[in-house]
């Protein structure tokens, strides 16, 4: 068999699905759960790869440590967010044309749109981006660069990422080996939809107070 056919036969990974197969490898190590507190943390200024995806591999493998994992991921999620909050505070200038280069969500024009939001309501577009698909290492970082305070950027993170990781563990919880094709599915819509419900409440109390 020539290589030509064999390259036919066997189509080439791209880099970003050789790094999302390499995520799920740590769910069969017993450090697993130490990977899924490393990307999570990672995950939060830099990694491309979202941590549910291991969370849920850990999850369906042991059930009952479901919310355990979602813990895990939380904090280590918010832990990240603050470190990506120190280097917009004091690292952007230097190294914002690497992230733009290399990142994965990092454009000028995002960077430039999530500061807008920032002079709106801060607090409301961390929570959004921590909890819905939107890239969150994006509002981390430019929440250091726009001297969002750090409290603020804190109290979003925990709600936003606590509500979404535990809702993949009740998800997973509950479905089990078929979670992560319910989630596949219906996770990005689901939290998009709560999203907007959670802020519309927070806008309604703003406006009834």
């Amino acid at each position: 068999m020539t290589t030509e056919a064999a390259e036919t036969r066997t189509p080439r990974r791209g880099p970003l699905r050789r790094l999302y197969d390499w995520v799920l490898s740590w769910a069969d190590s017993p450090r697993g759960t130490w990977a899924l507190a490393g990307l999570s943390f990672a995950e939060s200024s830099f990694f491309p790869i979202p941590p549910d995806v291991l969370q849920i591999a850990l999850s369906v493998a042991k059930p009952k440590r479901s919310y355990y994992y979602a813990a895990v991921s939380a904090v280590a999620s918010v832990a990240g967010g603050v470190f990506g909050w120190a280097i917009g505070a004091g690292l952007w200038k230097l190294l914002a044309p690497w992230f733009y280069a290399y990142v994965p969500g990092f454009t000028p024009e995002k960077f430039a749109y999530v500061e807008s939001l920032y002079l709106g309501n801060a607090f409301l577009a961390i929570f959004a981006a921590a909890f819905t698909p939107i890239p969150y290492k994006v509002f981390t970082i430019a929440a250091g660069a726009c001297a969002v305070p750090l409290g603020t950027l804190i109290a979003a993170s925990v709600l936003g990422r606590s509500l979404r990781f535990f809702l993949v563990a009740t998800v997973t919880f509950v479905a089990g080996p078929t979670a992560k094709k319910v989630l596949d599915r219906y996770l990005e819509p689901a939290t998009i939809l709560m999203g907007i419900a959670i802020i519309g409440g927070f806008v309604a109390i703003r406006f009834l107070m």
